[in-house]
């Protein structure tokens, strides 16, 4: 099996499994602190990875710059990007959060052209950009009066944080040229992104009639931890070393799909045609701007750009 057939298949893996932990993360902060569920399963999952890659591979990089680097990418992806998703989600159902983090490709592409003096903004990604924030509106067509509560308003910009910050750190981890170990240092990521939100959350979360045992609770824990971090983690990791930015993303236009129709089986979560037309404009709009993001390279500046050092 070749290399590029591997990492293929660890994006599709990637893209089943990631659509799955918005329910497993509603369910868990129903019983559990935002910020201390995540980071459990974070720093859980970071140790975990880290042996395991080791046991795969010896060598590791330990340098002052290399776990520097890896801090910043676990603090934007993960303290940031899923500590916000968590707790965004005490306040929003979790298909509505999947549909606000399937515009990441957007922030990512923004975000290169913007830092990029030689990269340029085209018609194809300014109506990609458009069709993404107006899905984005399409998603509130039948809940405008709930921004009047504050707890659900905080919920919603909370996972816009997240988003932002799970792109500008993809794009961080890209930089990191030919890595000695990149499961070792995805475990360093998940590592450090665990313990920065286990400081954080005596500062942001309620521990009042906190139950450490809860059946439904642990059970979502102990599933993010293996498949939501350690294994798929990974797996996005890998396919991020592998292929074009462009393609390893691609991973948010199956995600929130799988989270709409599991909201709505499981939680009962509301599902009308809105939802439909918002994830149809959102999908539409992440396509049409990374097709005019490629645009502007030749096809081997595209593969030089997915070799270049660039979660829910």
């Amino acid at each position: 099996m070749t290399t590029k057939t591997k990492a293929y298949l660890a994006l599709i893996f990637v893209c089943i499994t990631w659509g799955t932990t918005y329910l497993a993360i509603r369910v868990g902060v129903l019983h559990y602190p935002a910020f201390l569920f995540a980071g459990v399963r974070q720093f859980v999952a970071g140790i975990l990875l880290m042996v395991l890659a080791l046991m795969a591979n010896k060598n590791k990089d330990l340098s002052r710059k290399n776990v520097l680097r890896q801090m910043l990418v676990g603090f934007l992806m993960l303290t940031i990007g899923n500590g916000c998703v968590t707790w965004g989600e005490k306040y929003v159902p979790s298909g509505v959060a999947a549909l606000l983090c399937s515009i990441m490709p957007i922030f990512a592409v923004s975000i290169s052209l913007l830092s990029a003096r030689k990269e340029h903004f085209n018609l194809t990604i300014a109506i990609g950009m458009l069709l993404g924030f107006l899905g984005v509106g399409l998603i509130f067509k039948d809940d405008i009066n709930k921004f009047t509560d504050h707890s659900y308003l905080a919920g919603i910009l909370s996972v816009l944080l997240a988003t932002f910050s799970w792109a500008c750190g993809s794009i961080i981890n890209k930089k990191n040229i030919k890595p000695v170990n990149p499961f070792f240092n995805s475990g360093l990521q998940l590592f450090f992104g665990g313990v920065f939100m286990l400081i954080g959350s005596p500062f942001i979360d309620n521990y009042e009639g906190l139950q450490l045992w809860n059946a439904e609770g642990f059970m979502a824990l102990c599933y993010l931890i293996t498949f939501g971090s350690v294994l798929a983690y990974a797996a996005y990791m890998y396919a991020l070393a592998e292929l074009p930015v462009g393609i390893a993303t691609i991973y948010a236009y199956v995600n929130p799909l799988v989270a709409v129709i599991l909201g709505y089986l499981i939680l009962s979560e509301p599902l009308n045609i809105y939802t439909a037309m918002a994830f149809i404009t959102i999908m539409t709009g992440v396509f049409l701007v990374n097709r005019g993001y490629r645009k502007q390279h030749k096809p081997v500046a595209i593969e030089e750009l997915s070799k270049v050092p660039v979660e829910s």
